[in-house]
């Protein structure tokens, strides 16, 4: 979704997904800037959509080879929040079992989250689903969000940071370390608290589109 798929600075383009190549149909397209300085179309026609193409994104024969092997990797969408509240779209969520049961993510530096994970020692995570493609590109800083990040949908509040409430469970974790990895920084947490829901189809980030598992 990182990943997404995140919102935040440049450096961690790995941890949140990008705008989806391509676009359906011919439009008239306004241009905006968010408050972090991203350039997003908004169609001002009924229905309108993101476009879906990003005009600094770099051409395909261009981009480095671990890039592009990174894109073939498809990876689960995730939302990660902390007290504040702040939240970041991420697509580079593991989980490793263990005693105690352990998180990683790779997210931004510079954004909004971590600045309120380092304050609060805390975050929770929730895997999201398909009906979730317009959060996640907003958590992720590539749709507008008037009124803040929170203004829209319903939302769950716990001690770890809002959880959307129509999502397939959450985490609550407790920070462990995080250091620079890459271009982002590699974040371990304890996981406290796990409440899951009924089984929920995945959103999935891959080769820079979000796509749901068939049937």
């Amino acid at each position: 979704m990182d990943g997404p798929p995140g919102g935040g600075g440049t450096k961690a383009a790995a941890a949140r997904p990008r705008l989806a190549d391509g676009c359906s149909h011919a439009c008239n397209w306004a241009t905006a800037v968010n408050l972090r300085g991203r350039m997003f179309h908004v169609n001002h026609e009924p229905g309108a959509e993101i476009h879906h193409t990003d005009p600094f994104a770099v051409p395909t024969g261009q981009r480095s080879p671990v890039r592009r092997l990174r894109g073939r990797l498809a990876a689960p969408v995730t939302l990660w929040t902390a007290p504040g509240p702040a939240g970041l779209t991420v697509s580079s969520t593991l989980v490793a079992e263990g005693e105690p049961d352990r998180l990683l993510g790779l997210i931004d530096a510079e954004s909004d989250l971590w600045a309120a994970v380092e304050e609060a020692g805390r975050f929770a995570v929730a895997p999201l689903g398909p009906p979730h493609r317009q959060l996640a590109d907003r958590f992720a800083g590539l749709f507008p969000a008037p009124g803040g990040l929170f203004a829209s949908g319903t939302w769950t509040e716990t001690p770890y940071g809002p959880v959307p409430t129509d999502a397939g469970g959450w985490v609550g974790c407790r920070l462990d370390t995080a250091r620079e990895y890459g271009w982002g920084l590699l974040v371990e947490a304890t996981i406290e608290v796990v409440d899951l829901a009924e089984e929920a189809t995945p959103l999935l980030h891959y080769r820079g589109r979000y796509h749901e598992l068939p049937g």
